[in-house]
């Protein structure tokens, strides 16, 4: 007998004025046949929007996908905004076009994971479907 279990909502989004979507596209994509459930922002979306939408639709997760440089601002902004909010509990991952120089400091400032261009979609499947649902 199979027990049913809520699958894990993640929010899906890209921040600001990058308009590079196939890559975020594929990992929807990837998520989405893997049993989770997206919400998909769509492109030019604000940290603000990011944060009211994912605490609207009471995601356990947002992964931001950013390839125009901003990823040192617009990422601890969402960060900030989620614990201003009462929802420091999402977990927030991303990728994109992130020097190596930068991921410690946006590792330490809370984002869970970032995947760089040509990672595998198993391995962006694997750490969202490994993330403690709690809710």
């Amino acid at each position: 007998m199979a027990i049913a279990t809520t699958p894990i909502r993640v929010l899906i989004g890209k921040v600001g004025l990058d308009g590079h979507d196939r890559g975020v596209k594929l990992v929807v994509r990837a998520l989405r046949d893997a049993g989770v459930e997206i919400i998909y922002t769509g492109l030019h979306q604000t940290p603000e929007q990011i944060v009211t939408t994912a605490i609207q639709e009471d995601v356990q997760a947002i992964g931001l996908s950013i390839h125009s440089g901003a990823h040192n601002s617009l990422f601890p902004r969402v960060l900030q905004l989620l614990k201003e909010q009462g929802a420091g509990d999402v977990t927030l991952f991303g990728g994109g076009i992130i020097p190596d120089d930068d991921v410690p400091r946006l590792k330490a400032a809370g984002v869970q994971m970032l995947f760089r261009p040509a990672t595998p979609m198993h391995d962006i499947v694997d750490f969202v479907k490994g993330l403690r649902v709690e809710r």
